[in-house]
């Protein structure tokens, strides 16, 4: 068979034609609107969850200064040293297709997020990639930032994706914090933690905020500007998010970079700070990495870095660059999708997306354990 050049134009013609029709079926919410619809249109009913959701709240204090001191108290020398507020009830949304299909609760409510935070860190870490501004994620981070933060032999050796993957083992001081203080073993004692043999970086994993800070400083210091200005600029004002939400550090988190005075904003709630947002905005960029990275049109983040950032981590099946995963390890859901990923913070906060369904889903003030099980109701 001959293929003419005017046949093949009018293959590519028919061929955007049905990309730009697969484009068109994910609806992108305009600043301050979301279109709604009823899930039965799509066979869809998540009254159970629903009500699951409304009946299984975070059963600590809605003070969440003291839901902080009580959750972190085997820490020594923990304090808050960044803003708290306190929190509202059970709040939650369901997108399909971009849709509205269900909500519970004030999804207009600021609140704290805490760990949700770090996959907003991890997706400046993407811009800096996407920007060439970090030329390869296996970089080590002493190549950049020429302070003393990455200097020894252990530190030196750290990389971008170490950081990103919590797998650093990066050990030190930052804000007056110790990388050894955060979520100590609870069966050895102070000394026995200052004192400790240290990993090859990229072979242990550990949850460590300190190393997360560690990383929001590099970054701040590779973009030359703070990172929520970034945030804004490059992701929430595009995905038209309200401007309510904010990203905080913590009193002492300041430093001065080309003359002028910068916050180095923090991963998470664990000592206060973060990023205080509302549903609404929680499932804007939940939409985002749902969409690839595209919002209706505009290819707001690299969609090969998304697929990289939620890849499996060599020490931990169920981490990717600051995403927890669903594939087979510890922590996976059972009888739901091993292909989605979810941002997971402190007090049940949670943006679940599953790209092969086109949902997402948000909800805020969950008790933790029953996170899986309000998963297998959405999806039973």
């Amino acid at each position: 068979m001959k293929i003419t050049t005017k046949s093949f134009v009018s293959f590519l013609v028919f061929s955007f034609s049905i990309l730009n029709i697969s484009a068109q079926d994910i609806y992108f919410p305009e600043t301050g609107t979301w279109e709604e619809k009823d899930p039965k249109s799509f066979n869809l009913d998540f009254s159970k969850a629903i009500e699951f959701a409304e009946a299984n709240e975070y059963s600590e204090s809605k003070d969440l200064r003291q839901a902080i001191l009580k959750g972190f108290q085997h820490e020594p020398y923990h304090e808050i040293l960044g803003p708290t507020k306190r929190r509202g009830g059970p709040a939650g949304m369901i997108l399909k297709d971009g849709y509205l299909v269900a909500q519970w609760g004030d999804i207009k409510r600021v609140d704290m997020t805490f760990s949700v935070t770090k996959s907003f860190l991890s997706t400046t870490a993407l811009l800096a990639l996407d920007k060439n501004l970090i030329v390869d994620v296996e970089d080590p981070v002493i190549n950049y930032i020429w302070d003393d933060t990455f200097e020894g032999e252990h530190n030196s050796k750290i990389t971008w994706k170490h950081l990103l993957e919590q797998n650093s083992d990066w050990s030190g001081e930052l804000w007056g914090s110790y990388d050894w203080a955060d979520r100590p073993s609870h069966e050895e004692g102070i000394d026995d933690w200052k004192n400790r043999d240290l990993h090859e970086p990229g072979t242990h994993f550990k949850y460590n905020d300190v190393r997360v800070n560690v990383l929001a400083y590099s970054l701040l210091n590779v973009f030359r500007k703070p990172l929520p200005t970034v945030l804004k600029e490059e992701i929430m004002s595009p995905i038209n998010a309200s401007s309510s939400w904010r990203w905080f550090g913590y009193d002492n988190s300041w430093t001065t970079i080309d003359g002028f005075k910068m916050q180095s904003v923090s991963g998470g709630g664990h000592s206060g700070g973060g990023m205080f947002i509302n549903t609404e905005d929680m499932a804007r960029f939940g939409l985002l990495f749902m969409n690839n990275g595209n919002w209706n049109g505009e290819q707001l983040i690299a969609e090969n870095l998304i697929e990289e950032a939620v890849q499996p981590s060599a020490t931990n099946p169920n981490y990717g660059y600051m995403w927890w995963l669903n594939a087979d390890g510890p922590r996976q859901w059972k009888n739901v999708d091993k292909n989605i990923f979810y941002a997971a913070g402190f007090g049940g906060n949670f943006i679940i997306v599953d790209r092969k369904e086109n949902l997402v889903i948000v909800t805020r003030w969950l008790e933790p354990s029953k996170i899986e099980e309000f998963v297998q109701k959405i999806y039973n």
